[in-house]
């Protein structure tokens, strides 16, 4: 399916969505950022409760003012929960990235997304994959490389295992954001999507926590661990707001544009994320970023403007 399937209205409207959806998004990992230093959370037992609040402020949404959307065809389930299982892990490594890495360059490593997303959507749903997508990926991994600082000495920089967590977050990213293209080819509506996929992933992330095999990464070491924050109701309460807000809506209008745009046009679009959240990790977190780290970040800057200029051109 190539870009000329898309009216131009469609179109415009998905770019505008999908321009929000990063901004919301952006302050995601601020939220988690502060819940790890502060609280010392587990990324797995965070990445459940973010989930699972998700659903239950969805829910009464949903059930007030679009029953109908609670409810899918029986064949749908095994896809959704197939979907679910993939955000469970994505959200699951992503909260660990941003653990380890930081806010700033664990989303901006999270948006080597790019280039899996186009090349996975030019193979498996035909998507077009012209020049200025093209250009548009390159800048974006140059941008994301320059961010990340891998370029640096392992003194100076990341270490490896962090980075590779980070671009693995990125791969499971673009994954999940093909499924959402598939589930809006389907016929399901996005609040559906997303209330069955977090539904489900609040579920596969209460089983990674419970299993009894401690090699997992961030997990609860026992059931009490769950409960975490404790007593502590101001972390319940960023939590909360975690989920309520940059993860519903966020999330929700990034599935709703993936109704007017291809999959890999969206992810192109959203990687002004890293940017926006680099400036609030400055503003509120202290994380400072150097010049080499700016330039990367006007390099992915000018990878969507190449894309919102000549994206529906031929390849």
């Amino acid at each position: 399916m190539n870009s000329a399937t898309y009216p131009q209205s469609n179109r415009s409207r998905g770019y505008a969505i999908a321009v929000i959806s990063a901004l919301i998004l952006s302050t995601t990992a601020i939220f988690i950022r502060h819940l790890t230093q502060t609280y010392q959370m587990p990324a797995l037992v965070l990445a459940f409760w973010r989930d699972f609040f998700v659903i239950i402020t969805l829910l009464p949404i949903l059930g007030l003012l679009r029953p109908r959307l609670l409810h899918v065809e029986g064949g749908h389930l095994t896809y959704l929960a197939l979907y679910g299982l993939l955000l469970a892990i994505f959200n699951a490594i992503w909260t660990l990235s941003v653990a380890i890495n930081g806010a700033a360059i664990s989303t901006v490593l999270v948006y080597s997304s790019a280039a899996f997303t186009a090349l996975l959507g030019w193979w498996l749903l035909k998507e077009s994959l012209n020049w200025a997508k093209i250009l548009a990926i390159v800048l974006s991994l140059v941008g994301c490389l320059l961010v990340s600082g891998a370029l640096k000495s392992q003194s100076g920089g990341l270490n490896l295992m962090g980075i590779l967590i980070g671009v693995f977050a990125g791969l499971a990213f673009a994954i999940y954001t093909l499924m959402g293209r598939s589930a809006s080819e389907r016929g399901l509506n996005p609040w559906s999507t997303l209330f069955y996929t977090f539904g489900f992933a609040a579920l596969f992330l209460l089983i990674f926590n419970l299993l009894p095999f401690e090699q997992i990464p961030g997990k609860a070491t026992d059931p009490g661990d769950l409960l975490w924050l404790g007593s502590a109701l101001s972390g319940w309460a960023i939590l909360f707001l975690l989920a309520a807000g940059p993860t519903l809506v966020g999330f929700g209008l990034y599935n709703v544009s993936l109704s007017y745009l291809p999959s890999s046009v969206v992810n192109l679009i959203v990687t002004l994320e890293p940017v926006m959240t680099a400036m609030m990790a400055y503003l509120l977190l202290g994380e400072l970023m150097n010049g080499v780290q700016i330039g990367g970040s006007l390099l992915i800057l000018a990878g969507v403007f190449f894309l919102r200029m000549f994206g529906d051109q031929p390849g």
